[in-house]
């Protein structure tokens, strides 16, 4: 049975790849196809049969199978003068896909001849992407694999520094998100115009990273990168979006604070929506859904934001740890603010690994705002201080000022009718 099971699932690895490869050909003529649905299961099949006969046997199929597909191509080559190998590539793989199947690693062959489908299934998307692409969206390309796939696994995940404050991995990881950040706005903006690209990408980034969101567009305000409505709208869904996140965090890893947090974070949001939306509104032709000119959009990896905000958090990251060692559980507001000064979520981490008796839930769901205000005062201080005229900068940051003024009273109304 054992048996059984592995050579069925050689079988059905070169049937999904086969249904791919027989549907892209279905226009040929008979006999006009080197390979199809049926060829490319039994070279799957043949693959299984090959991992469960003596290690000699199953070289000499192997070459077999691969001396096949190399004539069939040549004579395709001949017949079509077509310079495609990727029939010959794909009927190779499926027989070591079946291979795999055969030595009984069924769900890691399925899988992966699965994802072999669906890339073959791509072509006609990849092509047109690959045709559009100019040549420094490629470089951008490269240069973003270098900084997330080379550069950040080879940093050391430890504390150095004064009070073991900086971690390499951790401060490099702020240059991936704002990197990434910028690269999906500039890929977004490509494809659905640039005030949509702005705000869907302001929607999205801002789960990952709000005040990179922020400092982005208040430099993309200040440099003229953009219709200013979208950007000003941008800046205020970012913050409402981590309005949001800290609240779902808040139930997820401290539900006693969650309802008198939600109380007091009720008021900033409606009040900071509202505000956010007027000041989109006022940018006229060059706002949020407004026909202005077309944009052209900046360099789409701009390597001196990510720089700054990592930067950033290295300086912040010092007084928290000192303020942790120092005042230790009894000045966790001073932690909890400085640390929500730069990340929201380590506040919400830092509460969520004390004691649950350490306060009553009222007290600290009040507490949890204190670095959510905190961190939406930097934003806004960055959207003033990058933004550029004086008009812009008030509208840049004023609903994310209006927010922690209404929030504030909503705290101090919770705190009197106490």
């Amino acid at each position: 049975m054992d048996l059984l099971r592995v050579l069925a699932a050689a079988l059905g690895v070169g049937i999904l790849i086969g249904i791919e490869r027989g549907w892209s050909q279905r226009e040929a003529a008979d006999g006009g196809r080197v390979s199809g649905l049926r060829t490319f299961g039994l070279l799957g099949l043949a693959g299984g049969i090959a991992a469960r006969v003596p290690q000699a046997l199953g070289l000499v199929m192997g070459l077999g199978v691969v001396a096949a597909l190399v004539l069939g191509y040549r004579g395709e080559l001949v017949q079509r003068t077509s310079l495609s190998v990727t029939n010959t590539l794909a009927g190779i793989m499926t027989f070591v896909l079946g291979y795999l199947a055969g030595e009984g690693l069924v769900s890691e062959a399925l899988a992966v001849a699965a994802v072999v489908t669906l890339v073959l299934a791509s072509r006609g998307r990849a092509h047109a992407m690959l045709k559009g692409l100019e040549r420094k969206e490629v470089e951008a390309i490269a240069r973003f694999a270098i900084v997330a796939l080379v550069v950040l696994p080879l940093l050391p995940d430890a504390g150095y520094g004064p009070f073991d404050a900086w971690n390499p991995r951790q401060i490099w990881m702020v240059v991936v998100v704002v990197l990434g950040l910028s690269f999906a706005g500039y890929v977004v903006g490509r494809r659905f115009g640039a005030d949509k690209g702005i705000v869907i990408t302001a929607l999205f980034g801002a789960l990952v990273s709000s005040t990179a969101v922020t400092l982005a567009y208040a430099r993309r305000l200040h440099t003229g990168d953009g219709p200013a409505g979208a950007l000003i709208a941008g800046i205020g869904i970012a913050s409402l979006v981590m309005f949001a996140r800290v609240q779902v965090l808040a139930i997820l890893l401290v539900p006693y604070t969650s309802a008198s947090l939600a109380l007091a974070m009720t008021p900033g949001f409606v009040v900071g929506g509202a505000v956010t939306w007027l000041a989109a509104r006022s940018g006229g032709g060059t706002g949020a859904g407004g026909q202005g000119e077309a944009i052209a959009l900046a360099n789409p990896l701009d390597f001196r934001p990510a720089l700054l905000l990592a930067g950033a958090v290295a300086i912040v990251a010092i007084p928290a740890r000192w303020a942790l060692e120092r005042f230790g559980d009894e000045g966790i507001v001073v932690v909890l603010g400085l640390t929500g000064m730069w990340d929201v979520d380590a506040a919400v981490l830092t509460l969520a690994g004390l004691p649950m008796d350490l306060m009553e839930p009222d007290q600290a769901g009040l507490l949890l705002a204190v670095p959510v205000l905190a961190n939406t005062a930097v934003k806004g201080v960055l959207a003033f201080a990058l933004a550029g005229g004086t008009m812009l900068r008030w509208r840049a940051a004023g609903p994310l000022f209006a927010s922690i003024a209404a929030s504030l009273a909503g705290i101090a109304l919770l705190l009197w009718l106490k």
